[in-house]
């Protein structure tokens, strides 16, 4: 819980201490109200999301207990914030539960519905012996109590709320170099007598028709010496 950030960071960052056996309901208890509190206090223009697998049940290495449903559930949810979102893979020490995490979540990112039976592929006879998409959770004990999930979540909240205003960086969309002003040129045109200057804008700059010169990225492909094919 202490691991929040240090320096001008402190605060910023979150972490949620849990214990063993964690099961689909307990964790979207947890997750829902804490996240909804992160974007109202971050108020986000974009999410970064790591769909890390090792917290499904059977993970070699993890000691969750959560199915593709429980974990699928979360990614549901940030996306229904309708933010622009970056979505990763992450780790997973079980590998084919790690494949059927990502397919599973591409699914519900693209609100598609796909089967729980497995298709014929290359890899078929790593899914054996039930060759389906789905995990059922292990008989386990969830370590998780409501009392002390409850006190993560007071805890996560007071420190949320210690944060003064939204983190994120307030940003501006600047034109780019090569926008121009057609009624300023038209005007121009009208006062000067220039009716044949014609100035176009062409994407890295601008021509005037007339001079005969055409203005040239570097990364534009010519013929001669300056052929960079």
């Amino acid at each position: 819980m202490a691991d929040n950030g240090a320096k001008e960071g402190e605060g910023y960052s979150i972490n949620a201490p849990l214990g063993s056996g964690m099961t689909d309901e307990s964790y979207v208890s947890l997750f829902k109200p804490v996240l909804q509190k992160i974007m109202d206090i971050y108020r986000p223009g974009a999410i970064v999301l790591q769909c890390g697998a090792d917290s499904l049940t059977g993970d070699r290495l993890g000691c969750f207990n959560l199915s593709l449903r429980g974990h699928a559930e979360c990614v549901k949810f940030v996306k229904s914030f309708g933010v622009p979102m970056l979505v990763l893979g992450g780790g997973g020490y079980t590998i084919r539960n790690v494949a059927r995490c990502w397919a599973y979540e591409t699914s519900v990112l693209l609100d598609k519905d796909i089967p729980n039976e497995m298709p014929y592929n290359d890899y078929y006879e790593y899914f054996a012996p039930d060759f389906l998409l789905h995990l059922i959770p292990e008989p386990r004990e969830n370590e998780n109590t409501t009392a002390s999930l409850a006190k993560v979540r007071e805890d996560l909240f007071a420190q949320l709320q210690n944060l003064q205003g939204a983190p994120s960086v307030q940003m501006q969309e600047v034109p780019p170099p090569f926008a121009i002003n057609h009624d300023n040129i038209a005007k121009e045109g009208e006062n000067d007598g220039g009716a044949d200057d014609d100035v176009r804008d062409r994407g890295n700059g601008l021509i005037s028709k007339g001079s005969g010169e055409r203005r040239r990225h570097e990364a534009d492909f010519y013929d001669g010496e300056k052929d960079n094919d």
